[in-house]
């Protein structure tokens, strides 16, 4: 169960992540459904002791289904050998109390409890029933399935996992094993086995605020501003374009050797003027994700109109809200609970204040 050495000519070509940046992966702090086979694999972190690297995802929580193939126990904990089908990992499960019988539950002060309050019901008799159910869930034998999950940790140059949920699991007709079978290798298509590539920006801690998605979310935030203070009504790009400008000036400029224009006919814009440009079509095409601002007609002339401030299109919305509330499925309906009445009353003000 130790795992395999990693070819030295792999170790060198191979970079690992910043520790930094293990936090923009969503694998790093879930459970990770990973084959037995695939975890005894991983490459540990240099960095980080307790980090496993998969397919440069960063890993220390896992999550296991498999069959026990040997146990041992001791005082305080269960060593159980889980058998997934591609290899056999230890997994120390913890006790939560020492497995011994405290005498009888049923003393003569709780029986003259339960009899007070209903015959049938003791309250120490369902506390031992609670834990003999408790015992048999966590205690397992040799040919019985186990789930488990928990980081993975190195001890005596062998992998193992310190169980943080561990419970056996009833599978007669091997429902639950069919259903991780096929769930299983979903994950490895769609995650797993799909690179964690960085963005280049984000690497990058010169420019302001680390990664390029920073950037753009502060000229997103002053688009927005801008319209909200001024109350524009309709705008074309540039007319808000000098707003992002600072943001532009900011970045490290390139050095003398990047600045060498190329040899053609034309070197073309310069190179900030493209990157203020390109940040300013993000910047629109989220405003019009997010339903901030639309364009009526796309033509060559850009104009774009703020939702908000558009009286034409808040009548419009009204008129059709009026008409299909008078529609056969809103009647028999409380006006205040119909979704489209609701919209109306929020509407028809705004409405009648642009007319106005």
């Amino acid at each position: 169960m130790q795992p395999e050495a990693k070819d030295p000519e792999e170790d060198s070509v191979w970079e690992e992540p910043p520790s930094m940046l293990w936090g923009l992966d969503p694998m790093f702090n879930a459970f990770t459904r990973l084959y037995v086979k695939d975890i005894l694999q991983m490459r540990e972190s240099c960095q980080v002791s307790g980090i496993y690297f998969y397919n440069s995802h960063p890993i220390f929580k896992v999550y296991v289904l498999g069959t026990v193939v040997y146990k041992r126990e001791r005082e305080d904990f269960f060593c159980y050998g889980v058998d997934d089908g591609t290899g056999v990992i230890n997994s120390l499960c913890w006790k939560d109390e020492p497995w011994r019988e405290q005498g009888d539950p049923a003393t003569p002060g709780a029986r003259s409890f339960g009899s007070s309050a209903r015959e049938d019901f003791n309250p120490a008799n369902e506390l031992k029933k609670l834990r003999q159910a408790k015992h048999s869930s966590s205690h397992l034998e040799i040919g019985e399935l186990l789930r488990v999950r928990g980081p993975v940790k190195t001890s005596r140059q062998q992998r193992e996992i310190m169980a943080s949920t561990y419970y056996k699991v009833s599978d007669p007709v091997m429902a639950v094993q069919i259903s991780w079978m096929m769930e299983v290798p979903q994950l490895y298509r769609q995650c797993y086995d799909k690179p964690f590539h960085l963005d280049s920006s984000a690497q990058n801690p010169n420019i302001q605020g680390g990664s390029a998605s920073y950037l753009l979310g502060r000229a997103t935030r002053i688009l927005k501003d801008f319209l909200k203070e001024k109350e524009v009504t309709r705008f074309r790009p540039y007319d808000v374009q000098d707003l992002l400008q600072p943001l532009v000036s900011r970045q490290p400029q390139k050095t003398a050797a990047e600045q060498e224009p190329e040899a053609g006919p034309s070197s073309g814009p310069p190179t900030s003027f493209k990157q203020l440009r390109e940040l300013l079509q993000k910047s629109l095409q989220i405003l019009q994700d997010e339903g901030l601002v639309f364009r009526k007609v796309k033509c060559q002339d850009e104009v774009y109109h703020v939702t908000e401030q558009d009286k034409n299109l808040l009548m419009a919305i009204r008129d059709i809200l009026r008409e299909d509330c008078r529609r056969e499925k809103c009647k028999g309906i409380s006006p205040l609970l119909t979704p489209f009445r609701v919209l109306y009353n929020i509407l028809l003000p705004q409405c009648y204040t642009s007319v106005l």
